[in-house]
């Protein structure tokens, strides 16, 4: 009876052993506390919902990963990255050479253009020198407050930074800020949304400037994890040959409205 049950915790053990190696950890990307549609946001039911949420599902099939989505407030994603609260940043974070003296990146998995949203004026001059005087939204610790800041406010514009972008776009159609200046992409999510429409128009996007701009939206990822960026560059090539971007670009009605991975 005792070498019995002495022959069953062995076999217990083993068990636990066999599962302990053969277990996945999740893998958990970070994106904004704010909406950020067409990109991440919520649905009444608190699920995540999204053309970047579906991307991330779509990578780490690829990977054979389980993944989850969490939010970190921007300002602070970089330094929850370094301290290891998640393995990525997965929140149409843009790859500039600033940011890359602190965080790797991916490979680009997509971008697009930078725009000037106003009153529905039919006013369409939004050049530095135009804008003097004016005040203009941006989401803080963003590419395009660094924009503002060195294009229009030498030019006499006033920057105003708002801790999310939904803020920023309540503002805009309040009057209390007279331009926003964000992603594309996400400002025609806006403008097609019933307060936008009743407010604003689009004044055109800003001349490109790849130093500040950045070279399009990677995986924000820490410096040493070498092995999850090969991983993650290999899943975007394998959904890019196979047309993936594409197809959820136009499932989202984005056609056209974003640079994508090449195919080969």
């Amino acid at each position: 009876m005792k070498m019995n049950f002495r022959r069953l915790l062995i076999a217990a053990a083993a068990a636990l052993t066999i599962g302990a190696t053969s277990a996945r950890a999740d893998l958990v990307f970070a994106t904004d506390t704010s909406a950020y549609p067409p990109f991440t946001s919520k649905n009444a039911a608190g699920e995540w919902v999204g053309w970047e949420y579906e991307f991330m599902n779509a990578l780490c099939a690829e990977m054979n990963e389980k993944c989850t989505m969490t939010a970190i407030a921007w300002d602070g994603i970089i330094p929850a990255l370094l301290e290891k609260k998640m393995d990525g940043i997965l929140g149409s974070m843009s790859i500039t050479n600033k940011r890359k003296e602190v965080i790797d990146f991916s490979d680009m998995y997509y971008n697009s253009a930078a725009v000037i949203i106003g009153a529905r004026n039919g006013d369409m001059d939004f050049s530095p020198e135009h804008l003097s005087g004016k005040t203009i939204g941006v989401q803080g610790a963003t590419i395009h407050q660094n924009y503002v800041d060195k294009y229009y406010v030498p030019k006499g514009a006033v920057s105003k930074a708002y801790q999310k972008q939904d803020e920023a776009n309540a503002d805009l159609a309040a009057g209390r800020v007279d331009y926003l200046m964000a992603d594309g992409v996400a400002l025609r999510d806006y403008l097609m949304s019933d307060e936008g429409k009743a407010c604003c128009e689009l004044k055109g996007a800003v001349p490109d400037d790849k130093e500040v701009l950045g070279y399009g939206v990677g995986v924000g990822l820490r410096k040493e994890d070498t092995a999850l960026r090969d991983k993650i560059n290999a899943a975007i090539k394998s959904l890019a040959a196979r047309g993936y971007f594409e197809e959820l670009t136009k499932k989202y009605g984005l056609d056209g409205l974003m640079k994508l991975p090449p195919r080969g």
